[in-house]
């Protein structure tokens, strides 16, 4: 595997342990919704792993990181400064993008912790809002401080009135205000989730993007597939794409 050597520019802690990196890199064009590995050299040896783009193609390069306590690369990941460098992978890889989503009258995109990255990158672009009339954002996460890139969800949100949804889900903090209470799950199971929305889940009309925690893509995949929506294929068309975080 070849590697570029990246810079910080701009380190932002949304969260003790919880931070977005901008790094300028030369890397060969991408895709909303794909990814690169990216790297840090610890005791010698070169730990590396994939992480999705933030960022809109044209701009420095984005990723949104947590720290996981007890790993060998995240607490670096989290320390570094501007100024500072890491490996990044030049070449883009995967197929969580729109290219391979059918068009839909309603496109949802469901993230738990950063797996909300790579639908940034999508909602910075041109192409999401260009091939679906209605979307709608639902990021799920155990505390209100966790809800990276709130006021940009929320400013886009009143920016397309109407067109735009931003549902931020909280599961273990009784007490915030403005967000719905539990996880990702419990809230489409309960209705509370396309209540929020203002529009409903339909196999005639919806497409469904899921990325984050696997044991919520598997539960939500399954609640949806009791509605009648099923997994997308390029073979056989559905309703449901997924990107597995963990």
């Amino acid at each position: 595997m070849t590697w570029s050597e990246g810079r910080i520019l701009e380190r932002r802690e949304w969260a003790p342990g919880l931070v977005s990196l901008r790094v300028e890199a030369a890397v060969a064009p991408f895709e909303p919704g794909q990814f690169l590995n990216i790297g840090l050299r610890l005791g010698g040896e070169l730990v590396f792993r994939a992480y999705s783009l933030a960022s809109p193609p044209g701009e420095p390069l984005e990723f949104y990181v947590t720290e996981v306590e007890g790993g060998t690369l995240t607490p670096g990941l989290c320390a570094l400064a501007p100024g500072d460098t890491l490996l990044v992978e030049p070449h883009p890889q995967g197929f969580f993008t729109l290219r391979y989503v059918p068009d839909a009258r309603e496109l949802w995109l469901l993230a738990t912790g950063t797996g909300l990255g790579p639908f940034l990158s999508m909602l910075r672009s041109e192409e999401i809002w260009r091939r679906f009339p209605r979307l709608v954002v639902a990021h799920g996460v155990r505390e209100a401080a966790h809800l990276g890139y709130r006021n940009e969800l929320a400013e886009l949100s009143a920016q397309h009135q109407g067109r735009l949804t931003w549902v931020p889900v909280v599961s273990r903090e009784p007490a915030a205000t403005g967000v719905l209470h539990g996880r990702l799950t419990t809230t489409l199971a309960d209705g509370s989730l396309e209540a929020r929305a203002g529009v409903s889940l339909d196999p005639e009309r919806s497409h469904v993007m899921l990325c984050g925690n696997p044991a919520m893509i598997q539960e939500v995949t399954a609640l949806l597939e009791a509605r009648g929506l099923r997994k997308h294929r390029q073979r056989k068309p559905g309703h449901i794409s997924v990107e597995k975080y963990w």
